[in-house]
């Protein structure tokens, strides 16, 4: 199983209609199977995450957050983890808006 309790992440790749960037940094807390992350930067001021992670390490989560424009944006997504040959772990999201204006996309994120 993956863990990603104390660790550091930072989106390489986004698609246009993201919110998050290079400058956004997630820390990720998790207990058994629970993730949660709070993050921040760039075009988001503040934002968390709560969700599960499965046995091979795949996320289903939910995030809500705060963009530099006063917005609230809600969302969903799954992350599939890769492992580096450095041992990092890098994860593939697809997510979805809940909130208006809808969208989805894909990211990448790369524990630093």
């Amino acid at each position: 199983m993956f863990n990603y309790h104390n660790k550091f992440f930072r989106s390489s790749s986004s698609s246009s209609n993201a919110e998050t960037s290079s400058d956004t940094i997630f820390k990720y807390e998790q207990r058994g199977n629970i993730i949660s992350s709070s993050y921040s930067g760039g075009s988001v001021l503040k934002g968390h995450l709560i969700g599960l992670v499965s046995d091979d390490g795949k996320i289903e989560m939910r995030y809500h957050q705060v963009n530099t424009k006063g917005e609230l944006r809600t969302g969903i997504c799954r992350s599939t983890p890769e492992l580096l040959e450095s041992g990092k772990i890098r994860l593939h999201e697809e997510w979805e808006w809940t909130s208006e204006g809808g969208g989805s996309g894909t990211s990448t994120l790369d524990e630093m």
